[in-house]
């Protein structure tokens, strides 16, 4: 009888990737995957650790699993904080059989010098849903000052151009998610010219319907990428901002402020006025003034993003900011975060109520849930459609109605995608 597997994934789909990477080669080692982590003989929690709380989401899961996990099967910690925590990890957590960094083979039984695996470029199973993430590159070079992943996820290390169509064409899906951890800066460690994300990204839109990036640094957004995606199918541009006040920005060692990114977004929409926009921002940063809020917020009204996420600032070890003064309040955070949230949830609202009888192109997920340009997987909201419509279609539809994130629409009929 063959072995069983289960896998659960935290963090970002950078890790969602790693995950899939790991189940082709459990697959291709003759195991099965199990109902839920009760009814596994090999179960991995694959963890994240950008910041303390998700670290500490990474420890309540394991200890749940641990839980409810059959007796006699094996229990492996695999992700960032195995990398990063590595024997510290497996001291405090007893529960745990095995910390398995990056490249470290996951077993059922005590490692005995296997080979490391370059998760980065192993195969992985078809795509179960009709969508996919696909990591383009491994590591940053940037050396962002409140950001530990250089220093567990090394440097920048890019994958062939012809790897990734390989796998983009094994996915069997419709629209491919690129990512990375510095996506624009894809290829520069492979020399000048020598590879870029303009011609990838051409030649996974000759694959798929809808080819969709996450994480874009301003300051990488060339003019070429950005007409290439406003004038796509899936105009969306998910812009690591972090902030808007120049002098904070400086101290996180980032380029840009508010004034420029707001001249890229406006330019941006006078070109392709329904694009949509992502971004996050740190809040508390040290040394973060009322007048860098304030800053913040005005930025946030003006901009008129579709999605934003806040998030308090989590002192790193290892990092630029784990040194610096000017520690913010816990309690001034939080009102900060507080009252941007707040804002936002208005704007998106107003965004969300604007698509109120317009047409949309959607593609459909699973029964009733579906997704136009508007709407990446996994992180915003979604469009509701009747059940009846084919999972992997692209459907026109006409929107009816909007409630908070998500909308509500129906097919319009006589159309085609």
């Amino acid at each position: 009888m063959s072995q069983t597997y289960w896998i659960e994934t935290l963090g970002c789909p950078k890790n969602q990737v790693d995950s899939d990477k790991l189940e082709g080669t459990l697959l291709a080692d003759g195991m099965v995957a199990a109902e839920g982590p009760e009814d596994a003989d090999l179960v991995v929690v694959n963890t994240c650790a950008f910041v303390e709380e998700a670290r500490e989401e990474s420890v309540a899961t394991i200890l749940a699993i641990d839980d409810v996990r059959a007796e006699g099967s094996r229990l492996v910690v695999s992700g960032c904080m195995a990398e990063r925590y590595g024997t510290e990890l497996a001291d405090a957590l007893p529960e745990v059989d095995e910390v398995s960094g990056f490249g470290v083979p996951v077993t059922l039984g005590p490692r005995r010098g296997a080979p490391a695996l370059d998760l980065l470029n192993l195969p992985r199973p078809a795509s179960a849903a009709p969508w996919a993430y696909v990591k383009v590159a491994e590591g940053c070079d940037k050396a962002c000052g409140f950001c530990a992943i250089p220093t567990f996820r090394g440097p920048q290390r890019s994958r062939t151009v012809e790897s990734v169509l390989a796998e983009v064409d094994g996915l069997g899906v419709r629209e491919i998610v690129l990512v990375a951890q510095d996506l624009a800066a894809y290829g520069r460690d492979q020399g000048v010219g020598e590879r870029s994300l303009v011609p990838l990204y051409r030649q996974v839109q000759e694959r798929v319907d809808r080819v969709r990036l996450l994480y874009l640094y301003p300051s990488e957004m060339t003019d070429q990428l950005v007409e290439l995606v406003a004038a796509s199918s899936v105009p969306y541009f998910d812009l690591s901002l972090q902030h808007t006040s120049a002098p904070l920005l400086r101290r996180m060692r980032r380029w840009g402020d508010g004034a420029k990114f707001l001249d890229r977004i406006e330019g941006i929409r006078t070109f392709r006025p329904d694009a949509a926009f992502r971004s996050n921002f740190i809040v508390g940063y040290p040394g973060e003034t009322e007048e860098d809020h304030d800053d913040l917020l005005e930025f946030v009204e003006a901009a008129q993003l579709d999605w934003c996420g806040f998030f308090s600032y989590s002192p790193e070890d290892g990092t630029y900011a784990a040194g610096l003064d000017g520690e913010v309040d816990e309690h001034l955070v939080s009102e900060r975060l507080a009252e941007l949230r707040e804002l936002q949830d208005g704007i998106t609202a107003a965004r969300r109520d604007g698509l109120v009888g317009q047409r949309l192109t959607v593609l459909v997920d699973e029964p009733g849930v579906a997704r136009s340009h508007h709407e990446a997987p996994e992180i915003d909201g979604v469009v509701l459609v009747p059940e009846d419509l084919a999972v992997g279609e692209l459907v026109v539809v006409e929107v009816t109605g909007a409630e908070g994130p998500d909308l509500h629409a129906a097919p319009v009929a006589g159309s085609s995608a």
